[in-house]
C-alpha cells in the first residue's frame, strides 16, 4: 500500500500493519558514490521532521531507514502546543489535531483525594492547544503522508547505515556506507543528521556516547482501550489506594485507548510485569477506585521502561549532528522526549538550508552550525534538569526526600505557593534560547517575556477582513514584524524575506513586500508589549533574535547578519 492512499478511517492497528517495500536505487548500481545535499537518518517523528523542512525550503533530501514500518506501539504520546505549530508550518497539524485528543487540564490526586488542578493553557487567543495525545504512529503515519509528497525528498526503507567517514577541507563531505538486502553501497553527503534514536548506530560508529545518569526504578506503560467516563485531562497519582507507595499516570487517547503508566519499583521483574495476568489485577483496582465500577478492556500495547537523564557532551561533530533521542534521553514524564527533538529538527533545518544556499559566508556557515549545537545543548540542559527533578519528587531516593516530597503534597491542598514545589513531570514548555549567539540584545525595555531568544507567541489577527492567526502569517525565512498604523517606508527596504505589518487600524492595504494584518483584539499589542514604531526581527524557526522600540533600517541589517552567524561589535 501506497502511503499516499492513507485512509481518514485507518485504525490503528491498520497503521501498524503498514509495510514499505524495500525497493533497490540506482546508486547501488553507480560506479561511484551518488552525491546527496543532506542524508537524514531515522524515519521517525523528528528525522521526518527535519526532511520535510529542509524539502520544503528547496533541498533535496534523502531519508534512510533500516526498518521498512511505521512505530510499533503508542511510545510518544503527548505533542505540546509548540509542536503543533512546527508541524502546522509542515503541513501535517491539521491532521494531528484532528485525529489527536486536545487538553489543558491536569489533576493531581494523593490517595484518592485530588490535591489540585492546574491548567496549561488558561488564557484564550491561541489557534493551538496546551497538548494533543495521538499516538506516535499516527504523527509518523501524517509526517510520512507528507513526505511522500514532496519530490525532492527520497525514502529508503531498509537502508542501514553501517560506515560513515568525513573527508575535511574545503571541498568536505561525508562517505556513508550503507547496507540492504540487496548488497551495500555508498553515497556521499555534505550534511548527515542522525536521528537515529536512543540507541543510535551513528553514534555508535563513531564511537561517542551518551552520559548522566540512569533512576533505578521501573515503570510499565500500558495502553488499553476501553469505554470509561474519565475526561480528556492528566490525572497523576502519587501513593493510591489501588496502587500503594507507587505513582500512577492516566492519558486519553483516540480510539478509545488509555495510557496507564505505573511505578514498580527497581526490583520489578519486566517481562513478567508485561503479562497480561499482572496488569489486568493493576487496572482493575484502578477502575474500581477512580470509576466505582470494573470496564472491560484490551491490552494494546505494553513495556517496561526505566528513567535516564543522557546527552552527547556535544551535537555537532563536524559535518555529521545530532538530533532528538540519539543527542539526548530524558524521563517520559513531562512529555519532553519528543517535543524537544521536533524542536531539534526545526532549529537544524534553517540554518542547513542557509549554509547550502550561500547565505552566510564560510566563517559564518561554520558559526551558524554551531549555533545549532549551543542553542539545542542548552535546551537539553533545561530539559534534563526538569526531568531530573521530576524523577527526585515522583521517586524519592532517601527519607528526608520521601519527608520534603510529602510534606510539599500537604501544603499543596490549600496553599498556591507548595503547588509551584509539586513536580509530577513538568509539562514540556520550549526553551528561550538566552544565551544564543544569535541574538542581538534589547537596547530598550519592553515589558513581555517575548525577547530575544523565545518563541514567538501566537495571537488572533484578521486578514483582509478574514480571521487568521499571527504565526501562520511568519515566513519561511527572516520576517519582520512592525507594529504601527502607516506603512514603514525605510524598513521595507531591508534585506529581511518578509516584512509584516501588524495594526490597530483597517485602512492599511498590503503592498509591494509587505503584508497588513489587523491586531483587532489586541492580544498582539498584549503579549508583545507592542508599542506604534516597534519592531521584531523573527527567525526561519519562529524565535525571535531582536527587537526595538524604534529601529532603523541599519539596526535590522546588523541583527540579520548577526542571525545568520556573523560576528557584530556591539
Amino acid at each position: 500500500m501506497n502511503i499516499l492512499e492513507l485512509r481518514p478511517d485507518m485504525s490503528g492497528h491498520e497503521i501498524q500493519a503498514l509495510k514499505f517495500a524495500y525497493e533497490p536505487s540506482p546508486d547501488q548500481r553507480n560506479e561511484h558514490p551518488t552525491h546527496h545535499p543532506v542524508v537524514v537518518i531515522g524515519a521517525g517523528p523528528v528525522g521526518l521532521s527535519l526532511a520535510i523542512d529542509l524539502a520544503q525550503r528547496g533541498q533535496k533530501v534523502l531519508l534512510l531507514d533500516n526498518d521498512d514500518r511505521l512505530s510499533n506501539g503508542s511510545r510518544a504520546i503527548c505533542f505540546a502546543k509548540r509542536t503543533l505549530e512546527i508541524w502546522d508550518r509542515l503541513g501535517v497539524g491539521d491532521a494531528c489535531v484532528d485525529k489527536g485528543v486536545s487538553w489543558n487540564v491536569g489533576r493531581l490526586f494523593r490517595g484518592s483525594e485530588q490535591v489540585y488542578q492546574f491548567d496549561l493553557l488558561p488564557e484564550q487567543g491561541h489557534e493551538r492547544p496546551a497538548f494533543i495525545n495521538l499516538q506516535q504512529y499516527y504523527a509518523e503515519a501524517y509526517l510520512l503522508q507528507r513526505a511522500t509528497a514532496l519530490p525532492n525528498l527520497e525514502i529508503r526503507w531498509k537502508n542501514a547505515v553501517v560506515a560513515l567517514d568525513q573527508i575535511e577541507g574545503e571541498n568536505g563531505k561525508v562517505i556513508v556506507g550503507v547496507d540492504t538486502p540487496y548488497g551495500p553501497y555508498q553515497a556521499t553527503s555534505d550534511y548527515v543528521v542522525a536521528c537515529d534514536g536512543g540507541r543510535s548506530s551513528i553514534r555508535a560508529l563513531m564511537g561517542l556516547e551518551s552520559k548522566g545518569q540512569v533512576f533505578q526504578d521501573r515503570f510499565l506503560i500500558a495502553d488499553v482501550k476501553m469505554t470509561a467516563d474519565f475526561p480528556a485531562e492528566r490525572w497523576f497519582w502519587f501513593d493510591p489506594p489501588f496502587h500503594p507507595n507507587q505513582s500512577v499516570l492516566l492519558h486519553r487517547q483516540p480510539d478509545n485507548v488509555w495510557r496507564i503508566d505505573f511505578q514498580l519499583g527497581w526490583d520489578a521483574d519486566p517481562d513478567e510485569e508485561k503479562r497480561l495476568e499482572r496488569i489486568t489485577p493493576r487496572i482493575n483496582a484502578m477502575m474500581r477506585q477512580a470509576l466505582g465500577r470494573e470496564v472491560p478492556f484490551e491490552l494494546e500495547w505494553a513495556s517496561v521502561y526505566t528513567f535516564v537523564c543522557l546527552r552527547m557532551e556535544r551535537f555537532r561533530h563536524g559535518r555529521v549532528i545530532f538530533a532528538g533521542d540519539s543527542a539526548h534521553g530524558v524521563s517520559p514524564f513531562g512529555a519532553r522526549g519528543a517535543n524537544s527533538g521536533i524542536q531539534d529538527a526545526e532549529n537544524l533545518a534553517w540554518k542547513l538550508d542557509a549554509v547550502l544556499k550561500g547565505k552566510a559566508t564560510a566563517l559564518a556557515a561554520e558559526a551558524l552550525l554551531d549555533s545549532y549545537g549551543t542553542e539545542r545543548e542548552y535546551a537539553a540542559d533545561e530539559n534534563l534538569l526538569n526531568s531530573t527533578r521530576a524523577t527526585d519528587f515522583i521517586t524519592p531516593k532517601s527519607e528526608i526526600s520521601k519527608q520534603f516530597r510529602d510534606a510539599t503534597l500537604d501544603l499543596a491542598t490549600e496553599f498556591p505557593f507548595a503547588r509551584q514545589l509539586v513536580n509530577s513531570g513538568r509539562l514540556s514548555v520550549p526553551a528561550t534560547l538566552e544565551t544564543s549567539p544569535l541574538n542581538t540584545p534589547d537596547s530598550e525595555k519592553f515589558d513581555s517575556p517575548i525577547r530575544p531568544g523565545a518563541p514567538a507567541a501566537d495571537a488572533p489577527i484578521t486578514h483582509a477582513g478574514k480571521t487568521e492567526w499571527f504565526l501562520r502569517q511568519l515566513g519561511q525565512d527572516f520576517t519582520l514584524v512592525v507594529y504601527s498604523n502607516e506603512i514603514p517606508a525605510d524598513l521595507a527596504q531591508t534585506e529581511v524575506d518578509k516584512v509584516l505589518v501588524v495594526t490597530g487600524v483597517t485602512s492599511l492595504q498590503d503592498g509591494p513586500g509587505l503584508r497588513v494584518i489587523c491586531d483587532n483584539e489586541g492580544l498582539f499589542a498584549r503579549r508583545y508589549d507592542a508599542r506604534p514604531g516597534n519592531a521584531w526581527l523573527i527567525r526561519p524557526d519562529q524565535h525571535v533574535c531582536a527587537r526595538w522600540r524604534a529601529p532603523r533600517a541599519a539596526d535590522v541589517g546588523a541583527a540579520l547578519l548577526r542571525a545568520l552567524g556573523s560576528p557584530i561589535q556591539d
